[in-house]
């Protein structure tokens, strides 16, 4: 029996010997990023992310846009026009630096600004290429790298799903504070009436809050693509959604482009079924979002992170966070913009009373057209 037993023992040790040291079939994997543990103590505690959606005011808001919504009040109000933030462009909670720009900065850098912001990018760029292959290769990593991999694992993510490509989605944003701030005291004479004019076409009032993120309520505002005004109406537009368009160009009155911009985002509700596709397609257009659903649904946060198109870059998948970010600064303008004296114009007109959150319009008359 101890010799049954002995033999039994001895064939089991020799089966798990072969299938330890090669009785099983080898897969080669390619090499995939990852973090070393011994990076484990040197990286910033990571927090978990779990996207909860919620509402701002009737606005749904996927958790999956939080960091961008975040990052666009930050945009809006933490940084300013002399600030340019590198960024990634895809999760934009990973923040690689802020640089304040030398000298006097206007709305336009000068050439000498752009280069600082140019080589700034590019380096930051080169960082993430060599982290990038170093990581992959199990190369040794100095102080610099483990910096940047606790900074990218600071934004909850996986490291893999982050380096992957980074250097390529290295992007630069001016902060706006100033220019917002003034749309803010702009706004205060159109408020009553745009709201007035959304309530009566039976859609949300806050959409009145568009212009924030198109012109920041610059009446005269025009863009590359041809756009003008203060909703940004191209010809083709206004001449389908602006009532006597047809006869003269109204895309400078602000109240025929309110009833433009109410009249169009009705109509993108009815055919894309939402309102985050259908504010988005002011950006995008109706017909690419209708391409966006008919790839992931009606799943607003799945478009943002997976739908690929040449149009569909970096101003259309952030612009319904940054709506979301504009009505939740314009709707309570005296927490963000806290200090006294803010004036809606400097001929005269009356002050914008910032302790409630009601903007009083700067003519009455006016508003009541």
């Amino acid at each position: 029996m101890k010799r049954l037993m002995m033999r039994m023992w001895l064939s089991s040790a020799i089966a798990m010997g072969l299938n330890a040291c090669g009785g099983q079939t080898i897969v080669r994997e390619e090499p995939r990023i990852h973090a070393p543990s011994s990076l484990a103590v040197a990286a910033a505690p990571r927090k978990l992310y779990e996207p909860v959606a919620t509402y701002s005011g009737l606005f749904l808001k996927p958790g999956e846009l939080e960091p961008a919504v975040e990052f666009w009040r930050n945009v809006y109000v933490k940084w300013r026009r002399s600030e340019v933030v590198l960024h990634d462009d895809r999760h934009l909670n990973v923040i690689y630096e802020v640089i304040r720009l030398p000298g006097y900065v206007d709305e336009s850098l000068t050439s000498e600004q752009k280069d600082i912001v140019s080589r700034r990018r590019n380096f930051w760029k080169a960082q993430l290429a060599v982290l990038e292959s170093k990581v992959r290769y199990n190369a040794p990593l100095n102080a610099g790298d483990r910096e940047l991999i606790a900074r990218l694992e600071s934004s909850g993510r996986a490291l893999a799903s982050l380096l992957n490509g980074a250097a390529e989605r290295v992007h630069a944003q001016r902060g706006t504070r100033e220019r917002f701030k003034r749309g803010i005291e702009i706004s205060a004479g159109y408020d009553r009436q745009f709201r007035k004019i959304f309530r009566d076409a039976g859609l949300p009032e806050d959409l009145a809050y568009l212009p924030h993120v198109e012109s920041s309520f610059q009446p005269a505002a025009r863009s590359s693509a041809g756009a003008v005004g203060m909703w940004q109406f191209t010809k083709a537009a206004a001449k389908r959604f602006m009532p006597g368009s047809h006869r003269a160009d109204r895309r400078l009155d602000p109240y025929a482009s309110a009833v433009g911009a109410a009249n169009y985002l009705g109509y993108a509700y009815s055919m894309l079924g939402n309102w985050p596709a259908a504010i988005t397609s002011y950006n995008h257009g109706i017909n690419g979002m209708k391409r966006a659903q008919g790839q992931f649904g009606p799943d607003f946060a799945r478009i943002v992170q997976n739908y690929a198109s040449p149009a569909f870059g970096f101003a259309s998948r952030n612009y319904y966070a940054q709506f979301l970010a504009a009505r939740e600064i314009a709707s309570d303008p005296a927490q963000y913009f806290p200090e006294e004296g803010m004036y809606a114009e400097k001929n005269g007109l009356r002050k914008i009373n910032l302790s409630g959150n009601a903007l009083a319009p700067l003519n009455a008359a006016a508003a009541e057209k």
